[in-house]
């Protein structure tokens, strides 16, 4: 009994954590709510505590069976049109800052040969239609309906399998580029960390940032031999199928005679046009001003990934430390983000809201996000002994999400949560990375964006 109350410790410090920043952010409501002088000032059945604990715990039922769940089905429970009118207050930001700072205080450095390993990547989520938000809004083809779509943006630790930071735009407005810059820029980690993409993110200006902040970047780019486009091309790169080659390049916008006689070293030098982003050269000089110069050196490799087929990438990453065979697999590591999505979708629930203005929804969503942590950092902490098995185990994390959700509010108290978690299993089966027991749905809510 006593190591189950080890094992259970970590459950009741992250709980006791998440509900004392929601009790701090109660004691200022200014920015999280429409009326901070008058919003929650009242006693009443939702308190501000309770709709933020009952929008962290919603599941995919209709909001009357939510709320009578939530309540114990008791004759007392709160109607829903008394949680609307109280969501009517809170604004976005509260959850949005709820999950930043959840994340500030969670985040563990988890590390790969020193290197905190992140990915980023976006993924659609489709909402509840909306002819009337019109920023949201997809019409496509005469007979079919229209559809509403935001975009989600997220930098996730492969390592603790946890969410960094996430940014959500609406889809007309979806720039994955600015994203990961603004996530990247504004990051508080400290330790060397390497951030993955795929080609999505194919761009100097990315690079740049990465950078700049003194990380590591490992971007799958175009082929060469295939694309027109893209980093690769203009480079003088070896004549062979597989190859590692260092390229020394300084970026300037300037079209002056001698700038045009050193960009015939295309190694070396590089012109960035007007019309492409770039952060860290002057948008506009005169004919008069000083060249400048960014210095940006990288390696850009490619590499099998099967019988006549190649993949290239480019990073900064020392050769020696990380040769070819090593970011091949590093790479390969990117696909827990995509997971991540899934899990997002059909295991914590983004596939239904329970609204159909996007300020709720953006609600729901940065709670799904925290919800999503919470449960993944409990699951972290149950140890499941491989014993006579065929394979090894891990958590199944629908069932794990469940029961946490119940945890957080108050149906489920220590000793019991973590080794409730435990006796819920599913195998670890070779060539699979990190499996969940899923189920395919007609509905989708992520539209993926094919890489």
């Amino acid at each position: 009994m006593q190591g189950g109350h080890r094992m259970n410790k970590k459950s009741q410090e992250l709980k006791t954590l998440l509900l004392s920043i929601i009790n701090t952010q109660k004691q200022d409501l200014t920015g999280l709510v429409s009326n901070p002088d008058i919003d929650f000032s009242r006693n009443r059945k939702f308190p501000y505590e309770k709709m933020i604990l009952s929008l962290l715990t919603m599941e995919g039922s209709t909001l009357t069976n939510e709320l009578l769940r939530q309540f114990g089905y008791d004759a007392a429970a709160a109607t829903s049109s008394a949680f609307v009118q109280q969501r009517k207050k809170i604004l976005p930001n509260a959850l949005e800052k709820l999950f930043r700072d959840f994340v500030s205080q969670t985040s563990q450095n988890n590390n790969y040969k020193g290197y905190r390993l992140l990915a980023v990547d976006g993924s659609d989520i489709q909402i509840p239609t909306n002819p009337e938000d019109e920023s949201s809004l997809f019409i496509t083809k005469e007979g079919v309906k229209p559809y509403n779509l935001l975009h989600l943006n997220a930098l996730y630790n492969l390592l603790t399998h946890t969410y960094e930071d996430a940014i959500i735009f609406k889809r007309k407005e979806a720039y994955e580029n600015k994203a990961l810059t603004e996530m990247v820029d504004r990051s508080t980690i400290s330790e060397k960390s390497l951030v993955i993409m795929d080609r999505g993110y194919e761009s100097y200006n990315n690079m740049a940032h990465i950078q700049e902040k003194g990380w590591y970047y490992l971007i799958r780019i175009k082929d060469f031999g295939k694309h027109k486009k893209g980093i690769a091309k203009g480079l003088e790169l070896p004549d062979t199928e597989e190859f590692d080659e260092y390229i020394d390049l300084n970026l300037t916008r300037k079209q002056t005679n001698e700038v045009k006689r050193l960009l015939l070293e295309k190694n070396h030098f590089r012109r960035v046009s007007q019309d492409k982003t770039f952060d860290y050269l002057p948008a506009t000089s005169k004919k008069t001003d000083e060249t400048v110069w960014y210095h940006l050196p990288f390696r850009i490799v490619r590499f099998p990934i099967s019988e006549n087929s190649y993949e290239v990438v480019v990073t900064n990453l020392d050769s020696k430390e990380f040769p070819s065979e090593e970011l091949k697999k590093l790479y390969g590591m990117r696909w827990g983000i995509e997971t991540s999505f899934r899990d997002l979708k059909y295991t914590v629930g983004l596939l239904h809201f329970h609204s159909k203005k996007v300020e709720y929804i953006l609600q729901e969503i940065f709670a799904g996000l925290i919800m999503y942590n919470f449960s993944e950092l409990i699951t972290s902490h149950v140890v499941i002994e491989k014993g006579n098995r065929k394979y090894e185990y891990k958590v199944n994390f629908s069932v794990s999400v469940r029961i946490c959700r119940k945890f957080l509010f108050k149906e489920i108290f220590p000793p019991n949560i973590e080794l409730l978690i435990a006796r819920y299993i599913t195998p670890i089966r070779p060539g699979r990375s990190r499996p969940r027991n899923m189920k395919g749905k007609k509905a989708i809510s992520f539209m993926y964006r094919v890489a």
